[in-house]
């Protein structure tokens, strides 16, 4: 028998040669170097030994028990990466004790009316003192009748709730208290993709509905969701939905109303009480009054009442979707983010608060005035106006309208707007909607409270029912004003120590201007005469006298400073024509100008803002009149008399077609009827109108587009609404002749002071530096005899 080596014996030894010693510490049957050093690592090295031991535990599992291991560890490395997921989507600490939710601000008349909205979200805020006690219990009856007494969550609703979305494969069961419900609008969203959304969705909504019962009281939760939730129709809290659907505060809601907006709570969509489908909301909302009844917040005899309310929404034409005053709210918010970034409030998120000095009952009254009087107006100029007779202004207005389209602007290259203007000069239909948008007339009206400068209404537009915003024609157009320059130029006559009845040439005159050129002014009748006094002149807008004054006795540097001190910023040309009108002003410079007659030669800057609030009431702003002197009191009175002769009986007589109280004004007329103005005012009310066309090349062709005709009627019919209407009351006022303004009968052939033998008088208004003396030529009874020549001669 053949010896062998025994397994792990020594080898290299000889016969009958010793066995070699095993180092210290090496165990019998161990493997020299390789295997004695990890022998030696195993008793010496903890960590190695653990690693050892993990790896032979996992070579004697089974396949199934890695299997398994390995299903576990992927499930517990989803389940963190959802779970960074789930709290990466979840608000912050701070966020949630800081509800900050997207408010609308809100823009108010003098009278209290809200007049608009700016948001992203339409939506106010309300205490809960102030939402009726009927909502609050609609709500609780049907949305969550155990919310004070679960801390955020119902947990067996909730768990019912996911399982059968789980099993549905969909969310199928809302099942949220009103606290997830405030989470999701609040914070959350409700932008589902599929289901796995919505659970997570779920799941954050109940971990933040536990945060939110943490912070706030039942209370606190319940004002915040009645002033976030979504009621539909673009409203966001129950302030808003009960003005956009009943044009009420919420205080004013009758129970059926009540019950419909919570009924439409459900699915603002599918519930829209003016849908296609009213009764669906009619069951919701007697669910809900079910709801009310069953948990006794009402008895049944207010059921049955609630139940029998027919459903009557606030008209479609009630407020236009523009407002009453869009020119004027627009007017507001570019003043507002101008004022934003000073005060660092954002008009379509912070709920600011906008008091104006605009008041709503004067605004309607605006608009009725305009649009009655332009709805005839229109019509005599379709009439008058024909297209075929006038080639050079189609073209031009073709023209214009092609080279202002957005078609020809996009085009960036030549040949690409040559292709753009052949095709729309080929287009019969659209070449018709600009000879209609041409002939449209135009209006801008503005009217300013005498005293303070607020600006009481503003109409931007003729068409400003059927959009929001557009060209403003009070405050974003300068046009000639034509006569209605004139006051101006007298004004710093009288102030120069001239009397109304200063007498001046009606007479052709000729003005060398600066480029060397003639200019030869005439009369609108082209009629002239002899001599003729300021308050003739101005009364029936005499053109040549205005001219001589402006040369003779208004020196034009001062007529610009007047008007620059009457509120006139429009640049005005340092010429004679200036008397006629010829610098481009804007109605609302105009109306602020001519208020200087009314308010006793004392300047008040136009002004709408009264006062701007945030959203808990703290003052950001508030404003006063900005005044300023500009002449006497005196002057203001002597104008504003001979203001008065152009209504009574002058070119602006047609204002008494409609309004017979004291007032005082001026016409404008320019060149070929383009622009009609009307400036007036009454002892507390100034108002500027201009009618025209946007498009300059279309105008009157008759008298019908003299200021007198076209533009006085609107301030006439204006102001006897105003007058008129008792909710306004306004009170009778006449203008006062102040002290230093003497009322003297004088001569109407000498102008000067009357005596008993004078054949004709007339009164007349002097300041004692303008007091003329007594009339010389009537002095005695015997002045005929001299005059016929049968009295003694003198050499």
């Amino acid at each position: 028998m053949t010896d062998e080596p025994v397994d792990g014996e020594d080898t290299a030894r000889g016969p009958g040669e010793p066995p070699a010693e095993r180092p210290e510490g090496a165990q019998a049957g161990a493997q020299p170097g390789a295997g004695q050093t990890d022998m030696d690592r195993y008793f010496n090295d903890p960590e190695y030994r653990r690693k050892k031991s993990r790896r032979n535990l996992w070579q004697r599992m089974s396949v199934r028990a890695k299997i398994l291991a390995g299903a576990a560890a992927l499930v517990l490395i989803l389940g963190a990466i959802y779970w960074n997921y789930l709290v990466a989507g979840l608000p912050s600490l701070e966020k949630i004790e800081n509800p900050k939710p997207e408010l609308a601000s809100k823009v108010y008349s003098a009278d209290g009316e809200v007049l608009d909205q700016y948001f992203i979200k339409n939506r106010s805020h309300l205490a809960l003192a102030d939402i009726p006690k009927p909502v609050v219990d609609a709500l609780l009856a049907t949305e969550d009748k155990d919310f004070y007494g679960h801390w955020g969550v119902d947990m067996v609703r909730f768990g019912k709730a996911m399982v059968k979305d789980l099993f549905a494969l969909r969310l199928k069961e809302g099942a949220s208290t009103i606290t997830q419900q405030l989470a999701r609008n609040l914070y959350l969203g409700h932008h589902d993709r599929n289901v796995f959304d919505g659970i997570t969705r779920k799941i954050r909504e109940f971990m933040t509905s536990v945060q939110l019962e943490r912070t706030f009281t039942k209370d606190e939760i319940l004002e915040f969701y009645l002033n976030v939730v979504y009621f539909g129709r673009g409203s966001y809290g129950i302030a808003s939905a009960a003005q956009v659907y009943f044009g009420k505060a919420p205080a004013d809601l009758s129970l059926g109303e009540v019950a419909t907006l919570i009924a439409v709570l459900k699915g603002p969509g599918y519930y829209d009480p003016s849908g296609k489908h009213p009764e669906r909301v009619m069951n919701r909302r007697n669910t809900v009054i079910a709801q009310m009844l069953k948990y006794n917040y009402i008895t049944e005899q207010q059921a049955d009442q609630a139940r029998a309310e027919q459903i009557q929404l606030k008209p479609a034409d009630d407020v236009t979707a523009a407002g009453i005053a869009p020119h004027f709210v627009e007017y507001i918010r570019q003043q507002l983010l101008a004022k934003a970034e000073k005060y660092g409030f954002d008009i379509y998120r912070d709920g600011v608060q906008v008091y104006t000095t605009l008041d709503s009952r004067m605004q309607k009254h605006a608009n009725r005035a305009v649009e009655e009087h332009l709805a005839i107006y229109q019509k005599d100029f379709d009439k008058e106006w024909d297209w075929s007779t006038s080639p050079d202004v189609l073209a031009r207005v073709i023209d214009q309208s092609i080279k202002t389209s957005p078609q020809y602007r996009r085009a960036t290259t030549a040949a690409g707007r040559d292709s753009v203007y052949a095709a729309l000069a080929a287009d019969h239909a659209w070449a018709d909607s600009m000879k209609h948008v041409a002939a449209s007339m135009e209006t801008g009206f503005i009217a300013l409270d005498a005293k303070s400068g607020g600006i009481l209404a503003m109409v931007g537009g003729a068409n400003f029912r059927n959009f929001k915003y557009g060209l403003n024609h009070v405050t974003q157009i300068r046009r000639q004003v034509g006569s209605a320059f004139k006051p101006f130029v007298y004004t710093v006559a009288m102030d120069n120590g001239y009397s109304p009845c200063y007498e001046l040439l009606n007479q052709p005159v000729t003005v060398i201007m600066a480029d060397g050129k003639r200019w030869t002014p005439s009369n609108s009748d082209g009629q002239f005469g002899g001599k003729s006094t300021i308050r003739e002149a101005i009364k029936h807008s005499i053109n040549l006298v205005a001219v001589r004054a402006i040369m003779q006795i208004a020196p034009i540097n001062r007529v610009i400073e007047y008007a620059r001190r009457m509120g006139v910023t429009s640049p005005l040309p340092p010429y004679e024509s200036l008397a006629l009108g010829a610098g481009d002003i804007s109605p609302i410079e105009m109306a602020g100008a001519f208020n200087v007659f009314a308010n006793h030669g004392v300047y008040v800057h136009p002004y709408a803002i009264v006062r701007i609030e945030d959203k808990d009431g703290n003052v950001i702003e508030e404003n006063a009149p900005m005044q300023r002197e500009v002449f006497s009191e005196q002057t203001a009175f002597i104008m504003t008399s001979m203001l008065e002769g152009v209504v009574n009986g002058g070119t602006g007589s047609h204002v008494r077609d409609f309004f017979q109280l004291p007032a005082a004004g001026k016409t404008g007329t320019t060149t070929e009827f383009a622009d009609a103005w009307f400036v007036g005012y009454t002892p507390q009310i100034s108002a500027a109108v201009w009618v025209g066309f946007d498009n300059k090349s279309v105008h009157f062709k008759t008298w019908d587009g003299q200021g007198g005709r076209a533009a006085a009627p609107i301030w006439g019919r204006f102001m006897k609404y105003v007058y008129d209407d008792p909710s306004i009351a306004m009170p009778l006022e006449y203008f006062e002749k102040p002290a230093g303004v003497f009322a003297d009968t004088i001569c109407t052939e000498t102008k000067k002071l009357a005596t008993p033998y004078c054949p004709e008088k007339t009164v007349e208004y002097f300041t004692e530096r303008t007091r003329p003396g007594s009339c010389d030529r009537h002095a005695t009874s015997k002045w005929r005899e001299g005059e016929q020549g049968t009295g003694p001669v003198s050499f």
